[in-house]
């Protein structure tokens, strides 16, 4: 199996087991003691991306000033399994959902180093910024598609299955982590606050921008989504699950040539383009009147997905050099990680005081609005070609 393989199936442990418990997470969270309600799930969420932002920025500092990014991927996967194991068996123990969230946070602050990293460490790779990002959002979201269809049916069959299943899948990865050998230029970077490094490099802000808020719609679909599916057409946990992956399915198998597209012809159209149909059929989907057509829009939302995910990573290795790369990717999901947890919040509360069809016009519209206000700032950064993209970085 080659390094980009290895990684990206790292990367791909840490989604899955994520997704695992997005189709039955009001059944899980009852059972942790959480209680009913769409507020409950949105907590138990938001503990594991609040550690994800807190942390995410510090593992690609450590890696960048350590020289060396392997030791760390094992051990963020490692820990996130244990993580895992302990919210399953916190029932048992006695400890309440306060004690589960708590727990939650944890596993966050170790699982952000086994995928931030990952991911760092395919940007090290030779063979071109588009396609290595295109092999990490592929794995984001073929993880995404089976972690959906799976967590559905182990739902049904034990509300707290999906969490020993994550654990087992992030020991393996831990495991197939320390079979490859780091490739970092090695580090240079102080540990300073993010801030700073924005203000060294004020262009980072343009891909962090769209990062977050296509991180956003993607923390809208983990929890709204899947309670609009299950509530407004009445279905189950399994099938909530396979809605999910008509929209992951697509968006992992196009990663990979949407990425290499990327290369050839630029970012502009995959990132401005791109981002402005995804954000009209996220309307769409919360517009549609039955459950088969909402359904099939989850397609196209999964196609318009791919076409901006890998171009908007790319971007991010564009405007940085090598030895800034496990940072640069840290920044980049400290916003990533801030549009899920904004996501929870945005799509969990409007939905619960204003009603579903307001969530999704809020978070379709924000994804629309990203890219007609920084259109011009992509089209400075990529020196004015619509048509033609860099292969490498600038300094």
């Amino acid at each position: 199996m080659t390094e980009r393989r290895r990684l990206a199936f790292v990367v791909w442990a840490v989604l899955v087991s994520q997704v695992f418990l997005y189709p039955g997470l009001e059944q899980l969270v009852r059972a942790l003691g959480g209680g009913g309600g769409i507020l409950p799930r949105t907590w138990f969420l938001v503990a594991e991306f609040g550690a994800f932002v807190v942390c995410a920025v510090l593992w690609g500092l450590a890696s960048d000033r350590l020289g060396r990014r392997t030791p760390l991927v094992v051990v963020g996967a490692a820990g996130g399994a244990a993580s895992y194991l302990a919210v399953a068996f916190a029932p048992r123990l006695g400890v309440g959902f306060d004690g589960v969230l708590v727990l939650r946070v944890l596993g966050g602050a170790f699982t952000i180093g086994a995928f931030s990293l990952s991911i760092t460490k395919l940007m090290d790779l030779a063979g071109g910024h588009g396609r290595n990002m295109g092999a990490a959002g592929a794995a984001i979201g073929f993880g995404a598609a089976l972690g959906s269809i799976t967590g559905g049916g182990l739902s049904t069959v034990d509300p707290l299955a999906p969490l020993y299943a994550g654990a087992a899948v992030l020991a393996g990865a831990a495991l197939l982590a320390a079979t490859v050998p780091d490739r970092t230029s090695g580090g240079g970077l102080d540990f300073g606050p993010l801030l700073a490094r924005l203000r060294g490099r004020p262009a980072l802000i343009v891909p962090y921008a769209f990062g977050f808020i296509d991180r956003l719609t993607a923390g809208f679909f983990a929890l709204t989504g899947v309670a609009y599916f299950t509530d407004a057409f009445g279905v189950g946990p399994a099938l909530a699950g396979v809605t999910l992956a008509l929209f992951f399915f697509p968006f992992a198998a196009l990663q990979y040539p949407m990425g290499h597209l990327s290369d050839r012809v630029g970012r502009f159209l995959p990132v401005v383009v791109g981002s402005l149909l995804y954000g009209v059929t996220i309307v769409a989907v919360g517009v549609a009147p039955v459950f088969a057509l909402a359904a099939a829009l989850m397609v196209v939302v999964g196609v318009c997905g791919a076409a901006v995910a890998p171009a908007t990573m790319a971007l991010v290795t564009d405007l940085v050099p090598a030895s800034e790369r496990g940072s640069a990717m840290g920044g980049f999901n400290v916003f990533g990680s801030l549009g899920m947890l904004a996501g929870f919040l945005v799509g969990g509360v409007v939905a619960d005081r204003y009603g579903f069809l307001t969530a999704f016009l809020a978070a379709g519209g924000l994804e629309i609005a990203i890219a007609l206000l920084a259109a011009r700032a992509v089209y400075r950064l990529t020196d004015g070609r619509i048509f033609a993209g860099k292969e490498e970085g600038v300094s």
